[in-house]
């Protein structure tokens, strides 16, 4: 059984320490929700993790299934079963969709599948997610709506098939019918043995569709309070403002 462990995870960005010690564990058949304000150091915590260059770990350990993954590039937190859906997915002209994921589908896998096979899994994985099928010759993000990033995020998800999936602000840009839709993937995703999703947003509308079994309340750059799916309920009602008072009085 798969399991994310972060421990004390600190990290900065340009010298300016963003993450001050974050515990979190991530099992398989687990879903857990990250909440908090802007700034917070959420989206700081989905990239640290993924091993984005920009965001420097200054102390703590994060383990995938008892392995070091700050000692993995990125392809290898990849290839060891990571996935990150990012906020804002960047554009890559003169690539196509169909053939960044049949790239992402082979460096995961360690060989490139047959090409019949992929474009049979393509076209399931499109359909599911009422993607066009002319979607698959677009350049990569270029001209995309935000429904279109975030549906592609779930085609790579539903494809690439990945352990813990860390899904940063999934439910941004989204009206009411793509939320749905993305949704519906995320818990496809979750019904499959030995997958964990550790989703960061900050409304409670996505909770609706994909409910958390934990949920945790970000602020300052570590988590201050955690709880069920009621917890969610009630920073809805009353907002992150009291949170973010204290964590200023203990900086």
């Amino acid at each position: 059984m798969s399991v994310l462990e972060i421990r004390d995870l600190r990290v900065a960005v340009d010298d300016k320490q963003i993450l001050n010690g974050v515990d979190l564990t991530v099992r398989a058949g687990e879903t857990h929700a990250i909440m908090g304000p802007n700034g917070s150091g959420k989206s700081t915590l989905a990239y640290a993790i993924a091993g984005h260059p920009k965001y420097t770990v200054t102390g703590g350990e994060v383990l995938l299934d008892g392995e070091n993954v700050l000692e993995m590039s990125v392809d290898e937190r990849a290839r060891a079963g990571l996935f990150l859906a990012m906020q804002y997915p960047v554009e890559v002209p003169g690539v196509s969709v169909s053939n960044f994921l049949r790239s992402a589908v082979t460096a995961v896998r360690g060989e490139a599948p047959k090409l019949r096979d992929f474009s049979k899994e393509l076209r399931a994985g499109m359909d599911a997610l009422a993607i066009d099928p002319s979607f698959a010759q677009r350049n990569l993000n270029e001209g995309f709506s935000g429904g279109e990033k975030k549906r592609h995020e779930i085609l790579q998800l539903e494809l690439l098939k990945p352990k813990i999936a860390v899904l940063d602000e999934t439910d941004s840009g989204l009206d009411v019918d793509a939320l749905r839709v993305v949704s519906e993937g995320i818990n496809r995703f979750r019904a499959r043995e030995g997958t964990g999703v550790l989703l960061i947003t900050h409304y409670t509308r996505i909770l609706r569709y994909v409910r958390p079994d934990y949920v945790h309340v970000f602020a300052g750059g570590r988590v201050v309070e955690e709880g069920g799916p009621e917890l969610a309920e009630r920073l809805e009602a009353e907002g992150y403002e009291r949170y973010v008072q204290a964590a200023k009085a203990s900086a």
